[in-house]
């Protein structure tokens, strides 16, 4: 069985998929990513919303966090929490930079361990999209499915800064690669021309593995 806490194992344990949408009189475009955790569903569940439990996998969380309520993720999106069925279903506003989208996330029993299916409705910004496709968010959802993944296998925690220098060196450029072409392929299965999908792919590959440059003292 591949190995959970590798990443280039992890990323081929995730399906993903693409759909064009609506919502209101808005085109919206629908990104699925869908893996089976080793774990019973009950501890996802809590992986998943337990305030204690997220800054171990993803960030920390502050709010409201009842259906009704706002949350925030430190450094991150925040929004409205709009249902919560434990444990089953966690549906949010998903509100970043000025922009609303809406985030669903759905637990259900497979074997010995839980599927779990994230989805991911946003309006389209043709420009954004056509620059950076769907890997510009599907590449930041699959390291969070994957550091989900490590923190329920191993109970640690990923270091952040670690991961990112990783994401820079050559096995985190290949991992950005194989990523990319996934969500890639997606997006062409749904109908986007090909060259345009290798364009953005090649694009956001160089976003998320490309260093910042240093700061050099004034002077």
């Amino acid at each position: 069985m591949p190995d959970p806490r590798d990443p280039i194992a992890s990323a081929g344990m995730v399906a993903r998929e693409i759909r064009t949408g609506e919502r209101g009189a808005a085109a919206t475009k629908v990104l699925t990513a869908r893996r089976t955790y080793r774990a019973d569903q009950a501890d996802v569940w809590d992986a998943l919303t337990n305030p204690e439990r997220l800054p171990r996998w993803f960030q920390p969380v502050s709010g409201d966090l009842r259906v009704g309520g706002r949350y925030q993720f430190e450094a991150q999106a925040g929004g409205t929490v709009e249902r919560c069925d434990a444990p089953e279903l966690l549906a949010v506003t998903w509100e970043f930079g000025g922009n609303l989208s809406w985030v669903e996330v759905r637990l259900s029993g497979s074997g010995d361990g839980t599927v779990l299916e994230l989805v991911h409705e946003a309006p389209v910004d043709p420009k954004m999209w056509e620059q950076y496709g769907p890997g510009a968010v599907g590449i930041g959802w699959d390291g969070l499915l994957h550091s989900l993944g490590y923190h329920l296998t191993t109970s640690e925690s990923l270091d952040p800064d670690e991961w990112e220098r990783w994401m820079t060196s050559p096995m985190g450029v290949a991992y950005a690669r194989l990523l990319g072409d996934a969500w890639g392929a997606a997006a062409i299965a749904d109908g986007e021309d090909p060259e345009a999908a290798k364009a953005a792919v090649d694009a956001v590959v160089a976003f998320y593995t490309v260093p910042p440059p240093e700061e050099t003292p004034e002077g």
